[in-house]
């Protein structure tokens, strides 16, 4: 059996990069040497430091608070790690959120209760996501476990669990460490849980606790070992004889690509059978960014009646189709109303593939299946050739006039021409998701966004760590001014880190993708002088850049300066536009949702 090891310059990846190693050995009988430890550093708080950057952490986000101050004083002493203080615990959630999408692992440290319950929307939506994130909290000191005393920071009981109970639902483990004892296995067996699974932990560390030394700390740990999951060679087997026999029949057969490719870290088996099959491929909004938009037969982003042009009718009209790593909720499938029979249909998910209305087959690895299954189909290149037959170039937007107030279809022509192998697009919730699905990605262009889980204002601190992961790609953050404005202060982090982002503020006076769906006055909001909150925030401390657009001419200058005389600087663009400048793609999918929230109550 094949073991995964994990050292510091090796960890799972989330975009489905290779950056792990595999030995046919057991590497721990003998085969690792490990230092001895001075008894200084030989802590609880130095050993969880070491294990989160043997794994690829290099930066933690942070809030201080009384409970985890000692803990962060060991977080810091730890050569390889650099703690970044984010300006509230939501931000900082966000932040390790973006982080883990690129490193594949991200990080943050919060206080008791106070911090943790701040942050847990955060982790909610990294759980969504399928990121690993390691959540670490600083908790009670050991001796008041068990005893009757209340303490600050908790709703006044002295049941100290509280925080605990709201964790287990958005986390795949919980270690709650108050003695020396476990603390070693507890921690290890939260962060290669969080690998192994790809989804959040809660570790709790008492605040009396990181400072003290325990043997189980006193040599450098061994590097961690996932044995890696492995498909039933059998079914396996059944399940490609049986995809090969479906798909090699069809006329028109397409692949779809999903968000689960990530986790299944089957991208590029995704491709690889793309190439074999000679198929036509889209991919899922949620999954945009996952595979090359630049392959021969890449047709588009498929959502239904808000696909990308003349994608929909080739997916929908195919006699089968492929989805590797799905994920089918109201807003990926435009308010369930995709044209899409289930008896035509393979569902692959990471490790079980079921065929059209049966027969279904588990523990079979996504890329496994895949890769198989790549050397069994017959080359059909039909559907694409029919998106090739129908396909009509984009139109271009019409020619502004001079000092014309700008539109948002003009904006993002001038997006398109910025992106290349050195910049990432961060897509907030809102219109900028309909905008962005139809840039056209380069090789090597990172793309992410939050579609499952779609809380307003996760882009600021997603950006904030994703930028920090990969410094050397210039991040382009695409944000609204209503979900600015619920996570606004982490600009200053982004100041203090160094960091290039060019910010696109997309000022539309209020909420509009909740326009769409159901409109109120409570979907106005108070405007900001954003780039004067900006600058003041700013304070003469850092590189930083503002302006305001308002037209054509101008963006054209902005953005030619901000690629230029200020490309070491952060940038933030407040781009003025009408309330009513929406995409066409909103409109359809704003009315659809809507008609499916609406649904009356089923008769009883």
């Amino acid at each position: 059996m094949d073991t995964t090891i994990f050292t510091a310059n090796d960890v799972v990846s989330c975009n489905g990069s290779k950056k792990y190693t595999t030995s046919d050995s057991n590497p721990i009988q003998g085969s690792v040497s490990t230092s001895v430890i001075s008894s200084s550093e030989a802590t609880l708080g130095r050993h969880l430091a070491r294990r989160l950057v043997q794994v690829g952490i290099t930066d933690v986000f942070s809030v201080p608070g009384d409970f985890n101050l000692t803990l962060l004083d060991h977080l810091i002493a730890e050569p390889g790690l650099n703690l970044i203080g984010c300006c509230n615990e939501l931000n900082a959630g966000y932040a390790a959120d973006g982080y883990a999408r690129s490193r594949g692992v991200g990080a943050c440290v919060v206080t008791f209760t106070v911090g943790g319950l701040s942050i847990l929307n955060a982790i909610a939506g990294a759980y969504s996501e399928n990121l690993p994130l390691i959540c670490i909290v600083g908790g009670p000191n050991s001796n008041d476990y068990g005893t009757n005393r209340i303490l600050h920071h908790t709703i006044g009981l002295p049941d100290f669990s509280q925080e605990l109970r709201c964790f287990q639902t958005v986390t795949c483990f919980q270690a709650v460490v108050n003695n020396l004892e476990d603390a070693h296995e507890l921690i290890d067996t939260a962060i290669s849980t969080a690998l192994k699974e790809s989804k959040p932990v809660y570790i709790s560390i008492g605040c009396n606790l990181p400072g003290l030394p325990h043997p189980t700390f006193s040599r450098d740990p061994v590097p961690f070992v996932l044995n890696p999951r492995l498909s039933n060679q059998m079914g396996l087997e059944a399940a490609v004889e049986a995809a090969a026999e479906f798909l090699n029949k069809a006329v028109k057969p397409v692949l779809v690509g999903g968000p689960k490719l990530r986790v299944a870290n089957a991208n590029d088996a995704f491709v690889e059978l793309a190439d074999a099959s000679g198929y036509a491929y889209a991919v899922m909004p949620s999954a945009k960014g996952q595979v090359p938009e630049h392959h021969p037969h890449f047709i588009g982003t498929y959502w239904g009646a808000v696909s990308t042009a003349f994608c929909a009718e080739i997916v929908e009209s195919a006699d089968a189709y492929l989805f590797a790593g799905p994920i089918f909720n109201d807003y990926s499938s435009v308010g369930y109303s995709l044209l899409l029979k289930k008896e035509k249909a393979i569902m692959v998910q990471p490790d079980r593939v079921v065929i059209a209305n049966g027969p279904a087959f588990g523990c079979v690895l996504m890329k496994d299946f895949l890769k198989a299954l790549a050397k069994r189909l017959k080359h059909n290149n039909t559907a694409y050739e029919n998106y090739h037959r129908i396909f009509v170039p984009d139109g271009h937007p019409l020619e502004a006039e001079p000092k014309e107030p700008l539109r948002v279809n003009v904006l993002f022509k001038h997006i398109q021409n910025m992106l290349s192998a050195e910049t990432a697009v961060i897509a907030e919730t809102g219109d900028s998701w309909f905008n962005c699905q139809k840039l056209k990605l380069p090789k090597g262009c990172g793309y992410e966004f939050q579609m499952q889980y779609g809380s307003i204002g996760w882009s600021v601190g997603a950006t904030l760590g994703y930028a920090q992961a990969v410094p050397e790609k210039r991040v382009l953050a695409f944000i609204g001014d209503g979900s600015f404005q619920v996570t606004a202060q982490d600009v200053s982090t982004m100041l203090r880190c160094g960091q290039k982002t060019i910010i696109f503020l997309i000022n539309n006076g209020g909420y509009t993708i909740e326009v769409e769906i159901h409109d109120g006055p409570y979907n106005v909001i108070k405007n900001w002088n954003y780039t004067g909150l900006i600058d003041a925030i700013h304070n003469g401390e850092g590189k930083c850049w503002t302006t305001k657009v308002f037209c054509e001419e101008e963006l054209i200058e902005a953005i030619k300066t901000a690629t230029e005389a200020k490309k070491d600087s952060l940038c933030f663009i407040e781009v003025i536009v009408h309330k009513d400048d929406t995409s066409k793609e909103l409109l359809e999918w704003g009315s659809r949702v809507s008609a499916a929230n609406s649904r009356p109550p089923n008769p009883q």
